[in-house]
């Protein structure tokens, strides 16, 4: 099968090349052919989605132009188009007129105005809203984003665009059943909704039990500090849940961000020790999540499914987090780590999840191999036997695709 992924990046500058880069190389190896188009020239010295020494053909939208792009992909003749993250509507509808094309919602694509779907007035907590006109009326009085008004109204017609592609797409898949959820309130088919979970991608789990380990108190929290990751309530919750446990916790944060100077500034007045590590390269990820005893996801807007958690699943590590999004789709509370409540996340429950994980040496053992078990059922074989059902439902002969 001849498949076109589409993606706006090439290189690896997040997430969702990270998975490109993880199942690009096992598709091929079942025999398909696989090319892609991206929207920015590629940096030499970085990574790519594919792996050194393989060769794609790639079209680039940047040097090209919408219509030599498509016209080169026209010659390529895909019987699919696999697209994930593209910043042009333009080039996204002009696939999805021509060729069958199942999409992987990574995001709140075509669900929110902002893509946060998360407000901050009273306070920071995840939104129920079925995307329309009132989330442009209700942008300035929840703050559901920034202060520009020009910004919101392109934010909310480009989103609006990618809404009204939803129903279109051949196949739509969701990493999570939440994902699901919100794809159907928002008109999508069921029968064309696939929900497939996403598999670690820079970590492996490994084939044995981990030895018991007896836990320090060392919590990890990898991510962009931006607000709504929810690393000021977790320094707080550390902050308490130390005196409760009578004992020192500490952070490492992997991770960048604008929130970082004020948490640095939190920290140092809460009197936890924090260690920052910025961002972490994926061949640094095993020994980062390796050095912790705990994974902190105190996520405050629905994230649609927390990859990491089944990263530190693979090395035994289990996770505290808030109930929110596809979370507790593999944060299973007393199993594979502790939940605290979404609605709304506060800084007292994430605490007592902390307390409820530390609290006990043998059940912290049991969340250990808890989270172990559960990675085992993710990997990135099994999603792609997923991917190929998919795509054979969807795929069509090369004598019906449409012509430009």
């Amino acid at each position: 099968m001849r498949v076109l992924i589409a993606n706006w990046h090439r290189n690896i500058v997040g997430g969702v090349e990270t998975y490109l880069q993880a199942v690009i190389p096992e598709i091929q190896r079942r025999g398909h052919e696989i090319a892609l188009v991206h929207g920015y020239q590629t940096t030499t010295e970085r990574e790519t989605v594919h792996p050194n020494g393989v060769f794609l053909p790639c079209w680039n939208l940047e040097e090209l132009g919408l219509s030599n792009l498509l016209r080169s992909v026209e010659n390529w003749r895909p019987e699919l188009v696999f697209t994930h993250v593209l910043e042009s509507v333009e080039l996204e509808t002009a696939l999805v007129e021509r060729y069958p094309t199942a999409l992987f919602v990574h995001g709140h694509y075509g669900m929110c105005a902002t893509g946060r779907k998360c407000c901050r007035v009273p306070k920071i907590q995840p939104c129920n809203r079925t995307f329309g006109r009132m989330c442009l009326v209700l942008h300035y009085p929840r703050r559901c984003g920034g202060l520009g008004p020009v910004t919101a109204v392109k934010n909310y017609r480009s989103q609006s665009k990618r809404n009204a592609l939803l129903p279109r797409f051949s196949a739509v898949l969701a990493a999570s059943e939440y994902i699901a959820k919100e794809l159907r309130n928002h008109g999508v088919q069921s029968e064309r909704i696939h929900v497939t979970p996403l598999p670690p991608s820079a970590i492996e789990p490994g084939t044995h039990v981990l030895p018991p380990r007896t836990p320090e108190g060392r919590i990890l929290m990898m991510g962009r500090l931006t607000d709504v990751k929810g690393c000021d309530y977790l320094m707080r919750a550390i902050a308490i849940a130390a005196r409760r446990l009578d004992r020192p916790l500490h952070l490492t944060i992997a991770g960048a961000g604008p929130e970082e100077h004020r948490l640095k500034l939190l920290g140092t007045r809460l009197g936890i020790p924090v260690e920052y590590l910025g961002w972490v390269a994926n061949e640094r990820r095993r020994k980062v999540i390796q050095s912790c005893d705990l994974l902190a996801v105190p996520s405050l807007w629905p994230e649609p499914f927390g990859l990491v958690g089944i990263e530190a699943g693979c090395l035994g590590v289990p996770a505290v987090g808030y109930a929110v999004g596809g979370i507790p789709e593999w944060l299973h509370g007393g199993i594979t780590g502790e939940l605290a409540s979404g609605d709304p996340p506060t800084v007292e429950g994430l605490a007592q999840a902390i307390v409820r994980a530390f609290g006990d040496h043998e059940h912290y053992r049991d969340l250990c191999l808890g989270a172990w078990r559960m990675a085992q059922r993710r990997t990135i074989s099994p999603h792609v036997d997923l991917l190929e059902a998919i795509f054979r439902g969807v795929a069509a002969p090369h004598d019906r695709v449409k012509a430009l």
